[in-house]
């Protein structure tokens, strides 16, 4: 005999019953597929089970389903775009040079982790990451330019390289 359901495992069900339609609706408005947007739904309430107690979903939860969703969405175009990007690179090597569908793989899986990395990051951190990083610019040239002092600079600096050693 299987055990009763749970009072949040009720919540669960009613939760999905009544607005799984209306988002799975809502996502194919913004996606090519029906079968991603019933994807991205299902990923939307399986968030919303890992970090969220039932109980806490506010007066509207449609609300909180939607800001979920987006912000799967938002990853998404954002891998796909990265993903866009690294194979244009790819089209303008020569033929001899291209790597190997493996190496391709993992350089694209490399680039979705730091992009991840980045994201992840407090903005004014990840700000003075890229100006030392990309733009090669000194911590008392980053300071001036923020108008911050150098000690604020080299805070910031130890926080990234912490989030980079985090997701190694």
């Amino acid at each position: 005999m299987a055990a009763a359901p749970t009072p949040a495992q009720d919540a669960l069900h009613a939760l999905y019953a009544s607005h799984h339609g209306w988002l799975v609706g809502w996502l194919r408005r913004r996606v090519d597929s029906p079968a991603d947007a019933a994807d991205f739904a299902q990923d939307t309430f399986m968030r919303l089970i890992m970090r969220r107690s039932l109980g806490d979903l506010g007066a509207e939860p449609r609300a909180l389903l939607t800001h979920i969703a987006k912000a799967l969405l938002v990853d998404h175009w954002r891998h796909q775009e990265v993903a866009r990007v690294y194979l244009e690179a790819l089209a303008n090597q020569p033929e001899q040079c291209a790597p190997s569908a493996e190496t391709q793989a993992a350089v694209r899986e490399a680039l979705l982790r730091i992009d991840r990395m980045l994201r992840d990051m407090p903005e004014r951190v990840r700000v003075v990451f890229l100006m030392a990083h990309i733009d090669g610019l000194k911590y008392a040239e980053i300071a001036e330019r923020l108008g911050m002092a150098e000690i604020s600079v080299k805070r910031h600096m130890r926080r990234a390289f912490i989030a980079c050693m985090s997701t190694l």
